[in-house]
């Protein structure tokens, strides 16, 4: 009875055809049956299902938003990175999209088997360079293949593009990726028979005024072992675990515990004019603005956490801590130093 049962666009396709006498019910049906025919290539299958690319554009947002702030902070100009698609294709298919030259990294990811290769528009490589070098980061260079310095310039780049991508797949695998080997022709990077399939992840780049693309090729036989952990359910899953878990907390806590931070026990203050710096001289006496009984602060970090006084332990210089600046005081402190300011 379930196939007689006609949708809504073949009962208003039937009364419209009934209406006017030129089509039958048999006909609306044969014809929406139709158009569910999809054309499918037994030469280059799918290999990836909907929610496993889902979840792989889920992924390479999360290393496009890490990246992001890299090149913000480093660059210290405007800067927009975000994932543009995510596609399957034949490893050739991508190959021949490349411009020639191109920036092009071959990575190990271990402990997964094969290359993945990520590439960089040579628009935003001049682009990065430029600004590393402190130009204006304009792009205005022709395509050409790299000098030696600038290979060295881009190889931070890129070893800080791996230690992104690795962070963003955490969740699902911890692989440590490390650069094998760089090339400028598309042509010379067989990772994989050219009819294999791979997913492309394109990134869309801007730097300053410059625009381009970065793709991160991943070959089908590199996740195959781990296909069955791209899924959304599966990924968020791990993030919500793994925010969580016990031990992560405890090893977390282990790492900020061992963290080394500079102490500092600041004597005293005092403004003088550039005209009295460089007229000092050995022998000189500054009159602080503290006095010998009081007590002096210890910064940690950049902020003000004691109270101390200076003295001696065994043949070394020491201080006692006398008091713990809370909160307030703390505000207090950074406040009148910012209005000395």
């Amino acid at each position: 009875m379930a196939e007689d049962v006609l949708s809504q666009s073949e009962i208003d396709k039937l009364l419209s055809a009934l209406s006017d006498g030129s089509m039958t019910a048999d006909d609306v049906k044969a014809e929406e049956e139709q158009k569910k025919v999809k054309t499918y290539d037994f030469r280059r299958p799918d290999k990836f299902s909907k929610d496993q690319i889902r979840t792989l554009f889920m992924l390479h947002e999360s290393f496009s938003r890490l990246l992001n702030t890299y090149l913000s902070t480093h660059l210290r100009t405007m800067v927009k990175v975000e994932v543009a698609s995510v596609e399957q294709l034949t490893y050739q298919e991508f190959v021949q999209s490349l411009a020639n030259p191109s920036v092009i990294s071959i990575l190990a990811v271990p402990p997964l088997k094969g290359n993945i290769i990520m590439e960089i528009n040579t628009e935003i490589a001049f682009a990065f360079i430029e600004r590393v070098f402190g130009g204006e980061g304009k792009g205005s260079v022709k395509p050409r293949v790299l000098t030696d310095i600038e290979e060295v310039v881009m190889r931070s780049f890129i070893d800080t593009a791996m230690d992104e991508l690795r962070e963003a797949w955490a969740n699902v695998i911890a692989f440590k990726p490390s650069l094998e080997a760089t090339e400028s022709n598309p042509q010379f990077t067989q990772i994989v028979p050219p009819t294999d399939m791979v997913v492309i992840v394109t990134i869309q780049m801007k730097v300053g005024e410059v625009e381009g693309m970065m793709n991160i090729c991943i070959p089908y036989l590199v996740l195959e072992p781990i296909m069955s952990k791209l899924t959304t359910t599966f990924w968020v899953a791990s993030s919500v675990t793994k925010e969580n878990d016990p031990q992560a907390v405890e090893i977390l806590q282990r790492k900020i515990e061992h963290t080394e931070v500079p102490v500092v026990v600041e004597m005293g203050r005092i403004d003088i004019s550039i005209r009295e710096f460089l007229t000092l001289g050995f022998g000189d006496v500054l009159q602080m603005d503290t006095k010998v009984d009081d007590d002096l602060k210890c910064m940690v970090g950049k902020r003000p956490k004691f109270y101390c006084r200076p003295g001696t332990s065994g043949k070394k210089m020491a201080v006692q801590i006398t008091k713990v600046i809370n909160a307030e005081e703390q505000k207090e402190i950074e406040g009148d130093e910012h209005t000395d300011e």
